[in-house]
């Protein structure tokens, strides 16, 4: 079974249930092949954290995080990371240290990286993408 693990941004649209063809990529796979990684989490958290008046927002990030598998940040993200980053800045891509962070867990992981952030485009070849604010047709 193909592994999804979401950055923060897709995970964030779907919290927020925009956009749709985010909602309808993530019916059409298995809820146990999709993931995010700690890092995410600690995002998404620190996001609820910056609002704190917004209480809807807080129930609906504990339920994804409740629902989603949450992969823990370990060696093997920890190696992977020092490979692609690395590499990267051999290639005069570096991503953001966030960024790089998911990035390298998804390869640590063997999951597909779901984004729509272009950055991750720029090191694609070390990366397997999919952008699910995509329609199907694309």
């Amino acid at each position: 079974m193909q592994l999804y693990m979401l950055d923060t941004s897709t995970a964030s649209y779907i919290i927020k249930g925009e956009p749709v063809t985010v909602r309808e990529h993530l019916l059409k796979v298995p809820m146990a092949s999709v993931c995010i990684s700690s890092i995410t989490q600690a995002e998404l958290l620190r996001g609820v954290a910056r609002k704190p008046e917004a209480k809807r927002l807080s129930i609906a990030v504990k339920e994804f995080l409740i629902r989603v598998e949450i992969m823990p940040w370990d060696s093997d993200a920890a190696e992977a990371y020092a490979r692609l980053r690395t590499s990267c800045e051999g290639e005069g891509t570096p991503l953001g240290t966030m960024d790089m962070l998911i990035a390298a867990h998804s390869v640590a992981v063997g999951a597909v990286l779901v984004t729509n952030d272009k950055a991750f485009y720029m090191v694609e070849h070390h990366l397997s993408l999919e952008d699910w604010t995509r329609s199907f047709d694309h």
